[in-house]
């Protein structure tokens, strides 16, 4: 049901905003357009988002250089990861204005924000070191503190990366040095929903990576783990 509209108006308003590429204050004027949707959206638990597999760790490094296993990012909250690389110029940016305004969006309720994760991973730990990637947080991360948690991690090596990059399918093809002005690898766009039990529960590509659409994911599973918890009615007597 998801529809491209959002993501192509996206791409377009980064087309024509050289230079700020990777401006946080830039999805402002795109996140007051109306998305066209083919089908109304389903209300939040009025439907269900399966377990898919368990999320898969590996070794990762935040933005201080803090050294940590994915895996043991990805439990007690709701979490959106997804993979890119800082010196994309066309995908990776509409991705991250994305998670900017799904970030803005969930700061709006604090009942959700709490229970929430964003983590973009680097697949270009050459390029994209720690102090790297501090830098494209600084860009993209919003200052509100209502807003939810969103950590910028890359990989140790190349080395520890693959298997990280295969656990979850995600396609990175580097291109050929002679290729210099054009971008430094070929890759797909995915996005991940992981519940707070470390399974992964959606997948998404960068069409229906919706914003508003991601929110409603996040406000199923929440009624879902609220439901588990309830404690079961007493028989009458």
């Amino acid at each position: 049901m998801r529809g491209s509209f959002l993501a192509g108006a996206l791409a377009a308003g980064l087309a024509g905003l050289p230079g700020a590429a990777n401006s946080h204050e830039m999805h402002k004027p795109v996140a007051e357009q109306s998305a066209v949707y083919a089908f109304p959206i389903a209300s939040p638990g009025s439907y269900r988002l399966p377990p898919i597999k368990r999320a898969a760790g590996g070794a990762a490094l935040d933005e201080n250089g803090r050294r940590y296993d994915l895996a043991g990012l990805l439990g007690g909250r709701m979490t959106v990861l997804s993979f890119i690389y800082t010196r994309c110029g066309d995908i990776c940016p509409t991705a991250s204005l994305d998670m900017s305004m799904l970030q803005d969006m969930a700061a709006k309720d604090a009942s959700l924000s709490q229970r929430l994760r964003l983590i973009s991973m680097s697949f270009d730990p050459d390029y994209d070191t720690p102090e790297i990637m501090r830098d494209y947080a600084a860009e993209w991360r919003s200052r509100d503190k209502a807003a939810p948690e969103w950590l910028f991690l890359t990989a140790p090596d190349r080395t520890a990366l693959a298997p990280v990059l295969t656990s979850y399918n995600q396609t990175v093809d580097r291109n050929a040095p002679s290729n210099s002005d054009g971008p430094a690898f070929n890759h797909i766009f995915r996005a991940f929903l992981v519940d707070g039990h470390g399974r992964m529960r959606n997948i998404y590509s960068l069409d229906f990576f919706d914003p508003k659409l991601v929110i409603n994911d996040v406000r199923t599973l929440l009624l879902e783990q609220a439901a588990e918890t309830e404690p079961a009615a007493h028989p009458h007597k």
